[in-house]
């Protein structure tokens, strides 16, 4: 699953990693929640980057709802809310990194945060959904999931499609039985998470400090190997 992530790579360095143009008001965030702008790249325009809510609204649903912030790739084709947009509507996702709870015995569940190791930033497979509504077109995004690798697998049982900088411009260029090929387990070594502090819970915390290892935890995944 994915229901937490973040960007804060500088403007620069995203234009030259994705040989795209980045929007005038970018900021560096730390922790983005469902319902709040994202940044994409969408296969209508490959060379600009854009935003979307986060949280697919399908045509027959309300303008104000929440929206599917993620969609299993194993049955995206065949659910009425994805079907259009898995054929036609593929997008990056940009992150630097994604967060996700582990339970433990007692108290809070504990967050991690998920990233690729000396990398500006790295994409997750989307689908996207453009609404016209009141106040003008919408463009909604959802984040597509498959089953955790060993990294994520200790934490969660599913995972963001990441996709390994070689198949991002297929993804969003290819027909829908070519991306399906793509829907699966990070299969790069560079993958790491570490525990992080239960800020991240508050959507409203928004700091380099959300990223700081927990301190009463050791970060790496030395526990889980």
């Amino acid at each position: 699953m994915c229901g937490r992530t973040s960007l804060f790579a500088p403007a620069a360095d995203l234009r030259d990693r994705f040989d795209a143009a980045v929007p005038e008001d970018y900021r560096p965030r730390y922790n983005i929640a469902p319902s709040e702008p994202v940044e994409v790249v969408t296969n209508e325009k490959l060379d600009r980057i854009d935003r979307a809510r986060w949280g697919l609204l399908p045509e027959w649903a309300d303008a104000d709802d929440a929206g599917f912030i993620n969609a299993r790739s194993e049955t995206a084709a065949e659910k009425p809310a994805f079907r259009d947009a898995w054929e036609s509507r593929p997008c990056l996702v940009l992150s630097s990194g994604f967060y996700d709870w582990k339970p433990v015995e007692r108290g809070p569940k504990q967050p991690y945060r998920f990233h690729r190791e000396d990398n500006v930033a790295f994409a997750m497979a989307g689908l996207w959904e453009r609404r016209e509504t009141d106040t003008g077109p919408l463009d909604t995004v959802t984040v597509l999931t498959t089953e955790p690798n060993d990294v994520v697998e200790p934490i969660h049982h599913r995972m963001p499609v990441i996709l390994p900088r070689e198949e991002e411009a297929t993804w969003l260029t290819a027909g829908p039985d070519e991306r399906e090929s793509l829907c699966r387990p990070y299969p790069g070594d560079d993958l790491d998470a570490y525990p992080i502090s239960t800020a991240v819970n508050d959507p409203s915390n928004d700091s380099p400090s959300i990223v700081e290892p927990a301190e009463s935890e050791q970060s790496g995944l030395g526990e889980f190997v």
